[in-house]
């Protein structure tokens, strides 16, 4: 990126995982100019992702108990990327932790998320080993499972349930709650079932 004239990078990054970090320092000692986004788990994994269709479903089965989560919305983690880079300037050497204003476990997220469409939207934990053997008889790619499994088990233990205040000190506004995000994506019609999309 240097020899190609590149004179800032943003990179996301995750938060508790040491594989990142090490990606934090390759970014920090690059030579370039850097921000660094380090954003708690994405609120759009339940309506983008791998627990889209559980959540149509009527039920979220995960490896994940009471440890709570402080869920980030992805459009917040998209105004800092924005903000960092078309003004360098006021972002340059700052590493910003993005998560949202409170923690909740899955089994909370999940209930907000019932609350907002209007519906029964269960959870489950199960353990991780019959979580990943799940994924891995519905044609997950091992690594992915594996990943998935990692994050749950390792990532889910604690060291990431605090809230940071990096939405505050990069964009001088509050962070977006979970409970905003489910009622502004159950309005999109995304976690309809069929039957209710039949029905409309």
């Amino acid at each position: 990126m240097r020899e190609a004239g590149v004179r800032h990078v943003v990179l996301l990054s995750g938060r508790g995982e040491p594989e990142a970090e090490q990606c934090e320092r390759l970014v920090r000692d690059s030579g370039l100019g850097w921000t660094i986004v380090r954003a708690s788990w994405f609120a759009q994994n339940f309506s983008e992702d791998y627990l889209l269709d559980p959540v149509r479903g009527g039920r979220v089965v995960l490896p994940a108990g009471d440890v709570p989560e402080p869920f980030v919305d992805a459009d917040d983690i998209a105004d800092v990327a924005v903000a960092a880079l078309t003004r360098p300037d006021r972002h340059q050497g700052r590493a910003y932790e993005l998560t949202g204003p409170r923690a909740l476990t899955f089994a909370q997220a999940v209930g907000q998320i019932a609350a907002a469409t209007g519906r029964p939207v269960g959870y489950l934990q199960v353990p991780p080993a019959d979580y990943s053997a799940a994924l891995q008889d519905e044609g997950v790619p091992a690594e992915v499972a594996e990943m998935l499994t990692y994050l749950f088990t390792t990532v889910l233990d604690g060291r990431n349930s605090a809230v940071a205040d990096g939405v505050q000190r990069a964009l001088g506004r509050p962070a977006r709650d979970f409970a905003d995000y489910a009622h502004r994506t159950a309005a999109t019609g995304v976690w309809n079932t069929h039957e209710e999309e039949a029905a409309r």
